[in-house]
């Protein structure tokens, strides 16, 4: 398959002390991952994953409560941000698939959306183009973080295992697809998280709007009761 186009030099300059909290935040938790996981990538996707689906249901809860109480449109952020939380909890899916997480970390996920959770639902209420920065940055991180793991299966140091069905289901990717075309979609996913997050955070800043790395194409997840209907 053809590789995701993917613009790595992308980088919002921090400006303002918004900015930078959000920026000096982001370098914290990296350097937090950098020192548990080293290079342990597939296990540093199943952790972190579970913290990037965390934002995106948080501010699309506290959107359509507002949206309620202003009787106002949403201007499309709600389904958006669902559609980024939904998307993410598909990475973390397929990654324990791959990774398949120890006891030690299973707790450690735990712990750790519990206590991200409240947070960013407090900043978000506090500032919200805070968080919305917090995520682009987040998302830089996570491009590097996924073109380092490229690397890893290109220079033979991580295994490039068959994709596993819920990826390939997912994605649409084809039979012969392995763990090398997975990480090309979700970081190309990861890409357009970034641009959307910087989006709204310099639309809520009144800054001008850059540009939208494209989402990879994949299937809508259906519940059961619109399947058998």
């Amino acid at each position: 398959m053809s590789a995701p186009f993917v613009d790595l030099s992308v980088h919002h300059r921090p400006s303002g002390a918004s900015d930078r909290v959000a920026y000096g935040f982001t370098k914290l938790l990296r350097w937090c991952a950098d020192t548990f996981f080293a290079e342990r990538y597939g296990h540093r996707a199943v952790v972190l994953e579970t913290v990037a689906a965390v934002p995106g249901m948080v501010g699309a809860t506290i959107n359509h409560l507002s949206c309620l109480r202003r009787m106002c449109d949403d201007k499309g952020w709600i389904k958006t941000l669902m559609d980024e939380a939904e998307n993410e909890r598909m990475h973390l899916m397929t990654f324990i698939e791959i990774a398949k997480p120890t006891l030690f970390e299973r707790a450690v996920i735990i712990g750790v959306q519990w206590v991200f959770y409240l947070f960013f639902f407090a900043l978000y209420l506090v500032s919200s183009k805070t968080a919305h920065r917090v995520v682009g940055y987040f998302e830089e991180e996570a491009v590097i973080s996924y073109t380092h793991y490229l690397a890893e299966i290109d220079e033979g140091r991580s295994a490039n295992v068959p994709a596993p069905a819920i990826a390939r289901r997912y994605w649409n990717l084809p039979e012969h697809a392995t763990l090398r075309d997975v990480v090309l979609v979700v970081r190309a996913d990861e890409a357009h998280h970034r641009d959307v997050n910087h989006g709204f955070a310099n639309e809520l800043g009144g800054l001008p709007q850059g540009k939208v790395a494209p989402c990879p194409p994949h299937n809508a997840l259906e519940p059961n009761w619109k399947k058998a209907a």
